[in-house]
C-alpha cells in the first residue's frame, strides 16, 4: 500500500523517521523530503503521488497546522475517494499546545493517533501502520 506523508518541511528529520519506520512495516511511503529531487517539478510530483497513494498520514505539529501545503494535501485527501478511511491524523507531542483554531475542523472530529517524539528514540509507528492496513 502506497501511503502519501504530509508534513511541514520544518519537521523533515521526524518525517525521515516515520517514512523509514513505516516501510519497515511493509508499507511504501512517498515523502517530498525524500522523494523530490533537485530540478523535479515539485507542484506535478506532489499531485501524482497524491492521486497515485492509498493512504495519507498527516503529522500535526505546531508548523504543520501552520502550512498551508499540508492544508492542501488534507482537503485533497477528504475529497479523493482513494483516501476514504485511510487519512490518519497524527497528533505530535502534547495536542493541547496546538491553538484549537489551526486544526481543521474535520480533523479534530476524526480519531487522531497521539504520537510522542525524542530525537534519540526511534518513533513507534505501529499504530499508524495497523491503522493503515485495517481501513485496507
Amino acid at each position: 500500500m502506497k501511503v502519501f506523508l504530509s508534513h511541514s518541511h520544518t519537521d523533515a528529520p521526524l518525517a525521515a523517521r516515520i517514512s523509514e519506520a513505516l516501510e519497515e512495516s511493509g508499507l511504501q511511503v512517498w515523502d517530498s523530503d525524500r522523494n523530490l529531487l533537485p530540478g523535479d517539478n515539485w507542484a506535478g510530483e506532489t499531485a501524482r503521488a497524491l492521486e497515485e497513494s492509498d493512504a495519507m498520514v498527516v503529522l500535526l505539529t505546531p508548523a504543520a497546522v501552520s502550512s498551508p501545503y499540508v492544508k492542501r494535501e488534507i482537503e485533497y485527501a477528504l475529497g479523493s475517494k482513494n483516501y476514504s478511511n485511510r487519512l490518519i491524523p497524527v497528533v505530535v507531542g502534547n495536542p493541547d499546545s496546538f491553538p484549537a483554531n489551526k486544526i481543521p475542523w474535520i480533523l479534530q472530529r476524526m480519531n487522531w493517533v497521539g504520537l510522542e517524539y525524542s530525537e534519540t528514540e526511534v518513533p513507534r509507528v505501529k499504530p499508524i501502520a495497523d491503522a493503515i492496513l485495517a481501513a485496507a
